[in-house]
C-alpha cells in the first residue's frame, strides 16, 4: 500500500509525549516532515531531534493552546520552518477529574480551550492557508469515546468538549470537502499514556471491564490508523469519526 506521505509537512499538537509522540514517530517513519507542537518545549525538542534522526525535517514549537494567538501563529510559524503544511493533527488534550458539582469555572473553561477551541482556531488558520495557495490538505482531530458515551467518572467537561470536536469535524468537512481538504476525527478509548496513568493506577479493572477486547490499548496500536487517515489512501474519506476503542464504542 502506497501511503503517499513522503515529503509531506505535518503539525501534531501535544506531540512531546503520549499518543502524540508515538504518532509523530510513526509519521516520520513514513517520511513526513514534522512540527512537534507542545507546551513543553524541552521535551518537544527531544522528540523533534529523534524524528530528524529518522531522516526527516522536524522542529519544535512551544504552543499554549489556551492562547488564541498561539493557536493561530502555530500554523504560520510551522510554514516558516517547513514550507506549506499539508497535514494538521489536533491531538493535544486535557483530561481533568471533577464531578460536575465541584468543577470550578476556570477548569471548565481551560478544558474547553484546550480540547475544543484550540481545534477550531488551528483548523481555521490551516484552512485559510490551504485555500490561499489553492492546495490540498488533511485534518485529523483526535476525540474520545467519551464524546459518545459520556462520562461516569468525573470527566463531564472533557466529554462535552470532545463531543464538540466530533460535530465541529462534521461541520467543517462539509464546508471544505469540495476544496481539496479532508477532515476526519479519530475517537480513542483508553490508551496507555502519561495522561491516563494516574486514573488507571487506581481504577484499571473498571476501565478494562468496559472494553470488549479486555485490555488498555498501547499507542503503537492506534498510530497506524491515524497515519492512514492523513495519507493519500484516505483521499475519499471525509466527515467521519473512526473508532479505535477496543469495543468501548460499538456502532
Amino acid at each position: 500500500m502506497k501511503l503517499e506521505l513522503k515529503g509531506r509537512n505535518a503539525i501534531v499538537t501535544g506531540s512531546a509525549g503520549g499518543f502524540g509522540e508515538t504518532l509523530a514517530r510513526a509519521l516520520a517513519a513514513e517520511g513526513v516532515n514534522l512540527i512537534i507542537s507542545d507546551i513543553n518545549l524541552e521535551r518537544a525538542e527531544l522528540v523533534a531531534k529523534e524524528c530528524r534522526a529518522m531522516g526527516v525535517k522536524a522542529a519544535a514549537i512551544r504552543t499554549d493552546l489556551t492562547s488564541a494567538d498561539d493557536c493561530t501563529s502555530l500554523i504560520d510559524l510551522s510554514e516558516k520552518e517547513l514550507g506549506p503544511i499539508d497535514i494538521l493533527i489536533n491531538n493535544a488534550g486535557l483530561w481533568p477529574t471533577n464531578l460536575v458539582v465541584e468543577i470550578p469555572i476556570e477548569e471548565w473553561t481551560r478544558t474547553f480551550d484546550v480540547n475544543l477551541t484550540a481545534v477550531f482556531l488551528t483548523c481555521r488558520r490551516f484552512v485559510q492557508r490551504v485555500l490561499e495557495r489553492g492546495g490540498k490538505g488533511k485534518i485529523l482531530n483526535i476525540t474520545s469515546q467519551a464524546a459518545f458515551n459520556g462520562s461516569t467518572t468525573g470527566h463531564a467537561h472533557y466529554a462535552a468538549a470532545k463531543s464538540g470536536v466530533v460535530t465541529f469535524t462534521l461541520s467543517l468537512s462539509g464546508e471544505v470537502a469540495n476544496k481539496g481538504i479532508n477532515v476526519n476525527a479519530l475517537a480513542l478509548g483508553m490508551v496507555e499514556t502519561p495522561m491516563s496513568k494516574t486514573v488507571l493506577s487506581g481504577n484499571r479493572d473498571y476501565y478494562e471491564s468496559r472494553i470488549q477486547i479486555g485490555r488498555i490499548a498501547k499507542p503503537e496500536e492506534i498510530a497506524p490508523l491515524a497515519v492512514f487517515l492523513v495519507s493519500g489512501c484516505a483521499d475519499y474519506l471525509t466527515g467521519s469519526t473512526y473508532d479505535a476503542t477496543g469495543g468501548m464504542i460499538r456502532r
